[in-house]
C-alpha cells in the first residue's frame, strides 16, 4: 500500500520507518527541512536502540519532504504531529489542526485518514467533520510506545486499537491490510467508538502514572517510619492483581507523554464537567514532582547545605535508552540544585547535546557542567546522584571509582546494588529505603 505520515518527530518517524520496513511505500511529511534532510540521510534526529539500522533497511521504500503534495499517491494518511501541553495544562492541538488542514486538499474518496496523536476525548468527532466532506474516512488509532522500545512496539505491539465512526465497519479491514504482517502474529485487534480509542492512551498513562506515584507515597512513608520500599513492592508486587511492573520507587516519572497527559486529561475532565472524577490525578502530579525535590532535600541534610558543593550527577535523560529531556526528573533535579549555589557536573550516554542547549537557555551554564564520561564527572565531587537507571551505571564498579571512601551517592533509581556500594566504602542513600 501507499502511506504517508503527517508529522516526523519521534512517533511518525519511527511509524513511517516501520510501515515502510513491513512492505509498504511510504511518505513522510514533515515541515522542518533540517529534520527531512537527516532521516532523508538515514540519521535519526533523536536517539531510539534499533532505528537507525532499520531506517538504512527501510530507505527503499521510504522517502521524507516538507511538501504536503507528495501524498497524492497515498491512500491512507496517518496523523502523526505532537500535541505539546499548553500553558493551560490542556493538549495543544495547533499541530494536529495544521496537518488535517494541510491534508484535507488532497484527499478524496477512497481515501482513510488514521490519528495516532495523542489528544483531548472529543478530537475525532471535531475532525470527521472537516475530513468527511472530501469523501474521505477518519479512525483512530492510538499509539502505545516507549521510549526505548519503540521500534519493537510498533512491530510487535501489544495490542491495536481501531476508533471508528458508527457505519465505517468496512474501514476496518483498511488497517487490517496496512497492519497484516503484525495481525498475521495473533497481536490482539479491538474495535470500539472514536471516544474509547481516544480515551484507552490517556487512561492507561494515568493508571501507569498512579502506580508509580502509588509506590512513591509508600516511600515518602517508608523514610520516616525506616521501612524499604524495595522490600515493600516486592512483597506486594506477588499479588497477581497488582504485578510489580511500575512499582519502582524513586525520583518520578518524566518524558513527553505521561505528565503531559494526566495533566491534559485533567484539564478536559474539567472542560467536560466530570473534573472530580481525575482530581486524583493532580495528586499523582504532585507526588511525582515531590520525589525530584526530595533529593536535594536529602543532599542538604548530608552535606550540611549544597551551597559551595560539587554533585555529579549519571543521568539526564527521563529514562535509560533515550536522548529525550522533556520532563525529565534528572535534569530538574540538576537545575534545582544549582539553584541552591551547587555546583553540578552531569553525564548522560546520549542526552548531553541537547541538555547542553537548555542549560544555556536557562543561564545556569556556570552552574551545570557536563564531563566526557561517567569517572570524570565524579572527579572533586562531594555527592553522586543516579538520575537515570543506564545499564552501564548499574554495572558500575563502585569500589573502582575515583575517591570512593566516605563519598555520598544518592541512589534516585533504587537501581545500585546496594551492598555493593557500601562494601566499596559509599555512603549509599537510597529513595525509600533505610
Amino acid at each position: 500500500m501507499n502511506i504517508s505520515v503527517i508529522g516526523c518527530g519521534y512517533l511518525g518517524a519511527v511509524h513511517a520507518t516501520c510501515m515502510a520496513d513491513i512492505g509498504h511505500t511510504v511518505v513522510g511529511i514533515d515541515v522542518d527541512q533540517a529534520k527531512v534532510d537527516s532521516l532523508n540521510a538515514g540519521q535519526p534526529p533523536f536517539f531510539e536502540p534499533g532505528f537507525t539500522e532499520l531506517l538504512a533497511s527501510a530507505s527503499t521504500r521510504l522517502r521524507f519532504s516538507t511538501d504536503i503534495s507528495n501524498v497524492a499517491d497515498c491512500s491512507v494518511h496517518f496523523i502523526a504531529v505532537g500535541t505539546p501541553q499548553s500553558e493551560s495544562g490542556a493538549a495543544d492541538m495547533t499541530y494536529v489542526d495544521a496537518a488535517v488542514t494541510a491534508l484535507v486538499p488532497h484527499i478524496g474518496p477512497g481515501h482513510v485518514v488514521v490519528g495516532k496523536s495523542t489528544v483531548p476525548v472529543g478530537t475525532a468527532e471535531r475532525l470527521r467533520q472537516l475530513i468527511e466532506p472530501t469523501g474521505a474516512k477518519l479512525m483512530w488509532n492510538p499509539e502505545f510506545l516507549r521510549e526505548g522500545f519503540a521500534v519493537e512496539d510498533t512491530l510487535n505491539p501489544d495490542r491495536l486499537v481501531y476508533g471508528i465512526h458508527g457505519g465505517d465497519d468496512d474501514l476496518i479491514a483498511v488497517l487490517d491490510a496496512v497492519y497484516l504482517p503484525i495481525i498475521e502474529r495473533g497481536t490482539a485487534r479491538l474495535v470500539m467508538d472514536y471516544a474509547t480509542a481516544e480515551l484507552v492512551k490517556v487512561a492507561a498513562n494515568s493508571f501507569l502514572a498512579t502506580k508509580i506515584s502509588f509506590i512513591n507515597a509508600m516511600a515518602e512513608i517508608s523514610e520516616v517510619v525506616g521501612a524499604d520500599v524495595t522490600a515493600l513492592a516486592d512483597a506486594i508486587g506477588y499479588d497477581n492483581r497488582i504485578g510489580r511492573r511500575f512499582l519502582n520507587a524513586g525520583i518520578g516519572f518524566g518524558g513527553g507523554c505521561l505528565p503531559k497527559d494526566i495533566r491534559g486529561f485533567v484539564r478536559r475532565a474539567h472542560e467536560l464537567g466530570v473534573g472530580d472524577a481525575v482530581n486524583f490525578l493532580e495528586d499523582v502530579d504532585s507526588i511525582n514532582l515531590r520525589r525530584r525535590a526530595r533529593v536535594l532535600d536529602v543532599l542538604s541534610s548530608e552535606l550540611d547545605g549544597v551551597a559551595g558543593k560539587t554533585i555529579a550527577i549519571w543521568g539526564i535523560a527521563f529514562k535509560p535508552d533515550s536522548d529525550d529531556i522533556r520532563d525529565s526528573p534528572a535534569l530538574d533535579i540538576a537545575e534545582s540544585l544549582a539553584r541552591a549555589g551547587a555546583k553540578v557536573v552531569a553525564f548522560d550516554p546520549e542526552a548531553m547535546s541537547p541538555a547542553e542547549k537548555r542549560v544555556q537557555a536557562s543561564g545556569l551554564a556556570d552552574m551545570v557542567t557536563f564531563a566526557p564520561t561517567a569517572t570524570e564527572a565524579l572527579i572533586d565531587a562531594d555527592a553522586l546522584v543516579v538520575a537515570t537507571e543506564w545499564e552501564q551505571f548499574r554495572a558500575a564498579d563502585p569500589a573502582a571509582l575515583p575517591g570512593a571512601a566516605g563519598r555520598i551517592v544518592v541512589d534516585g533509581r533504587n537501581c545500585l546494588d546496594r551492598e555493593l556500594w557500601k562494601a566499596a566504602g559509599w555512603h549509599y542513600i537510597g529513595m525509600g529505603r533505610r
